[in-house]
C-alpha cells in the first residue's frame, strides 16, 4: 500500500491521453445501459397497436430488462473479476446488440420480452465491467476521482436523454429503431475497447461458486419485485411475501459468503475502511434520486398537463446542473475532507426536496430548480461515495466491488420509489372526496380519465398536497443521511488523505 503522498503526486502513476480516451469510449454503454430504462416511455403506444400486447406482457416488456439487469450484477462482477473485465465488457457488448436487434425486430410480445431480458443480461455485463475498468485504468488517486464523478453524472443524464431520444426516433422512425441505436454504439465498442483498454482480472480467482449465482438472484429479484409492486399497487399478502422469501434467501446467501474461500462476494472487500459506508450512502442517495422521481414526472404531465415529449424535454433541464455537479464535488473533495462534501451533498440535495414542498399547481420554474438542486446534490454523494468504495476495494476485486455498488443503488432506487410513494398515495387518497370513484382515489390518472372538471382540479390539488408531503419526508431522510455519513466517515474513513489506492 502505498502513502497518499506519492499517490497524488508520482509520475508513473498518472493516467495519459490513451486512458482518457478509453474511458470516454467506456461511456458509451454506461449511456445506453442508463438510457435503456426509459427508452420505452414513448414507444408504448406504438407496440401496442403493431403487436397488441395484455396488460401483464405491457408491464414486463417495461420490467423484465431492471429485473434482469439488478439480479445478475453480483454474479458479473464476480465473473469479470475471474476472466477479465475488458472480456467480460466484450461479450455483454455482443449480447446487447444481439439483444437491441431482436427487440427491433420482434413480432410478438413475447419475443419483445425475451429481447427486453437479454438487454438485462447484457447491461448487467457492462455495468461493473465499466466501473471495474475505471478502477484499473486510473491508478492515481485524483484521475480517478475525476472518472468516477464523470461517469456518475454520465449514468444519471442518460435516464433522462433516453426518454428525449425515443421520442425524437418515433417521430420520424417506427418504434424498433428506439433499439437499434445501441448497435452502431456498440460496434464501435468493439472496435476501440481491444486497442485502447487493456485487460485487467483477478491472478488468483478461485473456483468461480455457481450455487452462489441462484441464491443471489433469488436475494435480489423477490425484494425488488415486491417493493416495486407495492409501489405501483399497494403492500398486500403476495408482496410481503416475496419481500420476506428474497430477505431470508439472501441471509443464506449472505451466510455462505462467510465462509466460503471461493465465495462470489470476497470477504476482503470488507476488509477496506469505507466500503460498507460507501454501499449504504449510495444507497440512500439512489432512494432520494428514485423517489423524486415517482411524483415529479406525474407533475408535469398531469398537473401542468404537457405531452410525454415536452414533459421529458422540461426534464433535460435539471440534467445540465447535474453534469456540471459530480466533477466540481469530486474537485472539491481533493481539497478538502471528502466527510464534509458529502455531507454537504445530502444537505444540498434536502434543500432541494425543501424546494418541491413549496410548489402548488402552477411551479413549473419551481419543480424544475429543486429538481436541479435535489439531483446535484445525490449526483454529488453518489460519484464521491463510489469513488470511497472502490479505493477500498482491492484492484483485483474491482468488478465484485461495482457489482455490489450498483446493486445496492437498485435497491436503494425501488425503496425510494416504494416509501415516497406510499406517502404521497395515503395524503392524496385522504384528501379526495368519499363520493369520488375509486379510480380517482387511487391515482391522479384515475381523476383525469373521469372528465369532471371540479374532481379533476380536487384532484391536481390533492396531487401537490402529496407531493410536499413526501418531499419534506425525502428532505428528512437525506438530512439524516447527512448525520450518517459524518457519523460513518468521522474517523477520516473519507478523507482525501487516508483513500490511497492499492497497486
Amino acid at each position: 500500500m502505498t502513502n497518499a503522498t506519492s499517490t497524488t503526486t508520482d509520475r508513473s502513476d498518472l493516467a495519459g491521453r490513451k486512458e482518457w480516451t478509453a474511458f470516454v469510449v467506456l461511456l458509451l454503454p454506461l449511456l445506453l445501459v442508463s438510457m435503456d430504462v426509459s427508452v420505452l416511455f414513448f414507444a408504448i403506444p406504438s407496440i401496442d397497436r403493431d403487436l397488441a400486447p395484455s396488460a401483464t406482457q405491457q408491464l414486463w416488456i417495461f420490467d423484465v430488462y431492471g429485473f434482469a439487469l439488478s439480479g445478475l450484477l453480483i454474479t458479473m462482477g464476480s465473473l469479470g473479476d475471474r476472466i477479465g473485465r475488458r472480456k467480460l465488457l466484450l461479450l455483454g457488448a455482443v449480447a446487447f446488440s444481439t439483444a437491441s436487434v431482436g427487440a427491433a425486430y420482434a413480432t410478438s410480445p413475447e419475443m419483445l420480452i425475451a429481447a427486453r431480458a437479454l438487454l438485462g443480461i447484457g447491461g448487467a455485463t457492462l455495468m461493473p465491467s465499466t466501473m471495474g475498468l475505471v478502477r484499473n485504468m486510473f491508478r492515481n488517486e485524483q484521475q480517478r476521482s475525476t472518472a468516477v464523478g464523470i461517469w456518475s453524472g454520465a449514468m444519471a443524464g442518460g435516464i433522462a436523454l433516453g426518454s428525449v431520444l425515443s421520442g425524437f426516433m418515433l417521430q420520424h422512425f417506427w418504434w424498433g429503431s428506439v433499439f437499434l441505436i445501441n448497435v452502431p454504439a456498440m460496434v464501435l465498442l468493439l472496435v476501440l475497447v481491444p486497442v485502447l483498454v487493456p485487460e485487467f482480472k483477478d491472478p488468483n480467482p478461485g473456483r468461480f461458486d455457481l450455487w452462489s449465482v441462484p441464491l443471489s438472484m433469488g436475494a435480489v429479484l423477490p425484494v425488488i419485485y415486491g417493493v416495486k409492486e407495492s409501489a405501483a399497487h399497494s403492500l398486500d399478502a403476495r408482496n410481503a411475501l416475496l419481500i420476506a422469501v428474497g430477505l431470508l434467501v439472501g441471509w443464506v446467501f449472505v451466510r455462505r459468503q462467510r465462509v466460503r474461500d471461493d465465495a462470489m462476494i470476497s470477504r476482503e472487500l470488507f476488509c477496506g475502511k469505507g466500503f460498507a459506508a460507501g454501499i449504504g450512502l449510495n444507497s440512500l442517495a439512489a432512494f432520494a434520486m428514485m423517489g423524486s422521481a415517482f411524483f415529479t414526472t406525474q407533475y408535469l404531465q398531469s398537473v401542468l398537463g404537457m405531452s410525454t415529449m415536452e414533459a421529458a424535454l422540461w426534464s433535460l433541464a435539471p440534467s445540465l446542473a447535474v453534469g456540471a455537479a459530480a466533477p466540481a464535488a469530486t474537485a472539491i473533495a481533493q481539497r478538502i475532507d471528502r466527510m464534509q462534501v458529502i455531507s454537504a451533498g445530502f444537505v444540498i440535495a434536502a434543500a432541494g426536496f425543501a424546494l418541491l414542498a413549496l410548489s402548488d399547481t402552477d411551479s413549473l420554474w419551481l419543480l424544475l430548480i429543486g429538481s436541479a438542486v435535489m439531483s446535484s446534490g445525490i449526483v454529488t454523494v453518489m460519484a464521491l461515495v463510489s469513488d470511497l468504495a472502490l479505493a477500498t476495494a482491492p484492484p483485483e476485486k474491482a468488478g465484485s466491488a461495482a457489482s455490489l455498488l450498483e446493486t445496492g443503488q437498485e435497491f436503494g432506487g425501488a425503496m425510494g420509489m416504494a416509501l415516497l410513494g406510499a406517502v404521497a398515495t395515503a395524503v392524496y387518497g385522504a384528501d379526495l372526496p368519499d363520493s369520488a370513484p375509486e379510480a380517482a382515489r387511487k391515482t391522479l390518472p384515475g381523476a383525469l380519465a373521469t372528465g369532471d372538471a371540479s374532481l379533476i382540479s380536487a384532484g391536481r390539488e390533492a396531487f401537490v398536497h402529496s407531493m410536499q408531503y413526501a418531499s419534506v419526508a425525502g428532505s428528512l431522510i437525506l438530512l439524516a443521511g447527512a448525520a450518517l455519513a459524518v457519523a460513518l466517515l468521522r474517523r477520516g474513513i473519507g478523507a482525501r488523505k487516508q483513500l490511497a489506492p492499492t497497486h
